[in-house]
């Protein structure tokens, strides 16, 4: 019998690449894996932001310090394991000792986590990790970032506008030089002018400036 108490021998048997039965058997034990592992932690806060941005970034720093706050008060630190924001976020949490956790891809070039998690998952699935990132955290922060950090944006802020998550997480927008913009677009463009969202949806996403007020609205609606 093939079968193993752990998921990941027990893919490792099957032609999952060319044989769709067992490509959805795959898929099934990612998400186990993965839902498995979230739950080890209460209170969890996921950063977004861009893979480009450095240590010179000022916004670098920003994540870093609000991680680095949010992990003193108990929160575990959820990013997608790269460089960036997210290795910034993670380094926040490590420097205080508190849960860093990452959520990586696997990659043809062996894609391994920043330096600053101390607790980690690999997938197979992009999808997958997307799920996860999204499902896992009672709030969600948003860095400066590029399509991948909208994209996630946009995903989250259509699961609560949907019902399909609490309208009570908090999506918290970091940097209203770089946000603003988009949010007047959103409510000239999408708002009055076609009408294609309510203004409550606008509501949605919560635009800070400082460390203060992220770390205020994620301790209003969790604490």
């Amino acid at each position: 019998m093939l079968y193993h108490n752990d998921t990941k021998d027990f893919i490792e048997h099957f032609d999952y690449r060319h044989n769709p039965s067992w490509r959805i058997f795959r898929i099934m034990a990612e998400f186990i894996d993965g839902f498995t592992f979230l739950s080890q932690f209460n209170k969890t806060v996921t950063f977004f932001g861009s893979s480009r941005l450095g240590p010179e970034a000022p916004a670098y720093q920003e994540a870093y310090d609000l991680a680095k706050l949010l992990a003193k008060k108990g929160y575990a630190i959820l990013t997608g394991g790269g460089p960036g924001i997210m290795e910034a976020a993670n380094k926040g949490a490590y420097d205080v000792s508190g849960e860093s956790v990452g959520i990586n891809i696997q990659l043809p070039n062996n894609q391994i986590n920043n330096p600053y998690v101390n607790k980690s998952i690999a997938l197979n699935y992009f999808f997958i990790r997307k799920v996860l990132l999204a499902f896992s955290a009672q709030a969600f922060i948003y860095f400066p970032g590029g399509f991948g950090t909208l994209d996630e944006m946009y995903e989250i802020s259509t699961l609560i506008q949907t019902n399909k998550l609490e309208k009570k997480v908090p999506v918290i927008l970091y940097g209203k030089d770089y946000w603003n913009t988009l949010v007047e677009w959103s409510k000239k463009e999408l708002l009055e002018n076609y009408k294609t969202i309510s203004e409550t949806d606008l509501q949605i996403w919560h635009i800070v400036d400082t460390i203060e007020e992220a770390s205020e609205i994620v301790e209003q609606k969790l604490g």
